[in-house]
């Protein structure tokens, strides 16, 4: 190798802070592409989202505008415009300017420690609106630099924070929203999140202005049975389902299931908040506790002899729809693109709360539990 190409640790080239986000925005957020642009958006809508969730707010508003921008508005307590709390929790300059993890037990939209900073460094103009403490700042910024220190609007009579970004043009490939995708992650995230109350509206195509709104209260249970409706009929018009916070996971397990009629298995799987495509260790452990479950069942009541082996999950999760949700403190992901769940021990924590909460239904519904059985039992002859 010749002495002008050696490498040393001069060759290094690092980069800091809301750079490192413009120089390689992918990294932050996956693509540059649609992907990418509305990511941004449910990014900049996740921490007005996780006010909600954890019971600081009731409402979150987001509005695709006419000028291409992205309004997020929420009715919580207002970010802080100064640092505070024991560990320094940023105020609004620090949430907007330093690239931080998540925060903490309780957030459930954060899953890869993301932070209004990305969105402000990839947007080519934002502004930032707080009513906090009877007093209204509002604080803009260009390509993630601010314009000036946050300023005093004047009084205010609510709380709540206003974001507003419109997207560089120089990072993204297009800076086109599309209405159906927003919608789409919004209706996932109400599923998923029975206390939010998400309302998106479309101001660029008048006079229709494309509006909708998004909450739940059923939670997971309405996610499967709105995926029921896609496919064949149910066996049973209930839909089983239990949630239940988890010590040894450090984290809450969701989960609502029903049998069809007829089909393959659907069983979506998600890790806070964020689809599990490639599954993991909570659908393993979902599936291991379903064939526990049913096999307890169909042992008690005498449908297996002692001779027979066990029913497989395969066999027992035919024709069978359902959710599984975890919200993990400290979640591990496996395969490049991080959707895969890991962790050792989310699997049998699963499959342990699933046996016990399913084979408690089965018990006391045997009329139910009964077809269910002789359904799966059929597919064995």
């Amino acid at each position: 190798m010749s002495e002008d190409r050696t490498y040393s640790a001069d060759s290094i080239v690092v980069f800091e802070g809301l750079e490192a986000v413009r120089k390689r925005p992918g990294m932050y957020i996956g693509s540059t592409g649609e992907r990418g642009l509305h990511s941004a958006v449910f990014q900049a809508a996740s921490t007005a989202m996780d006010e909600i969730i954890v019971g600081r707010g009731s409402r979150v508003e987001v509005t695709v505008s006419a000028d291409g921008g992205v309004r997020v508005a929420d009715d919580g307590p207002g970010i802080p415009f100064e640092a505070e709390g024991d560990a320094g929790e940023p105020g609004l300059e620090g949430r907007l300017t330093e690239i931080r993890a998540g925060r903490g037990r309780g957030y459930t939209i954060h899953s890869f420690g993301l932070s209004l900073a990305i969105v402000n460094a990839l947007s080519g103009r934002l502004i930032a609106e707080v009513r906090r403490d009877g007093r209204r700042r509002v604080q803009e910024y260009v390509r993630g630099v601010a314009v000036a220190p946050p300023a005093d609007a004047g009084p205010a009579d609510d709380t709540g924070t206003v974001i507003t970004f419109w997207p560089d043009p120089d990072i993204f490939q297009t800076t086109e929203f599309s209405f159906s995708v927003l919608a789409e992650r919004f209706r996932e995230l109400a599923w998923l999140n029975p206390g939010l109350d998400v309302s998106l509206v479309d101001e660029r195509r008048t006079p229709e202005r494309p509006s909708a709104r998004f909450h739940f209260p059923d939670g997971v249970s309405a996610l499967v049975a709105f995926l029921d409706e896609q496919v064949s009929a149910p066996v049973h018009s209930d839909i089983i389902s239990f949630e239940q916070d988890d010590r040894q996971i450090s984290g809450r397990i969701e989960i609502a299931l029903r049998w069809r009629d007829s089909g393959p298995e659907c069983v979506r799987g998600f890790a806070n908040s964020v689809p599990a495509r490639g599954g993991g260790t909570h659908v393993f452990g979902f599936r291991d506790g379903v064939a526990a479950a049913v096999n307890a069942y169909a042992r008690a009541r005498g449908l297996l002899a002692a001779m027979d082996p066990d029913l497989g999950a395969e066999q027992v999760c035919e024709a069978l729809t359902a959710v599984v949700s975890v919200k993990l403190e400290y979640p591990e992901y496996g395969g490049c693109t991080r959707d895969q769940l890991g962790g050792a021990e989310v699997r049998p924590a699963v499959c342990e709360a699933v046996r016990r909460h399913l084979g408690g239904w089965l018990t006391g519904h045997p009329g139910v539990a009964a077809v269910i059985v002789g359904q799966i039992m059929a597919r064995r002859l």
